[in-house]
């Protein structure tokens, strides 16, 4: 009885786990879209840590959270208007408006 009920938790939790990860993953809706535009934000490429992008990293994925490394050149993050260029990426590179060919 003990063993089916400790099974059932640990189903239930991954189970869990995995609805989590498919919603991170899912594209960015209009509204979020619109709000982000809306409070001055730009799209800007490779500057999203692992898993952190918001949406778009190369052919196969599916949107937010799916780049596979640290400042993936072909996804990108929204940042303040105006800043992307500035941004100081290590190995002295900076964020782009346009997709980079960087890191992929």
């Amino acid at each position: 009885m003990l063993k089916a009920t400790v099974s059932s938790v640990l189903l239930a939790g991954a189970v869990t786990t995995a609805l989590a990860s498919m919603a991170a993953a899912a594209p960015l809706t209009k509204a979020e879209v619109s709000a982000a535009m809306a409070a001055h934000k730009e799209k800007c490429y490779g500057v999203a840590l692992k898993g952190q992008n918001d949406c778009a990293a190369g052919p196969g994925t599916t949107c937010q959270g799916t780049s596979t490394v640290d400042f993936q050149g072909n996804s990108w993050k929204f940042v303040q208007g105006g800043t992307c260029t500035s941004l100081d990426i290590p190995g002295g590179r900076h964020g782009s408006l346009t997709p980079l060919k960087r890191d992929l």
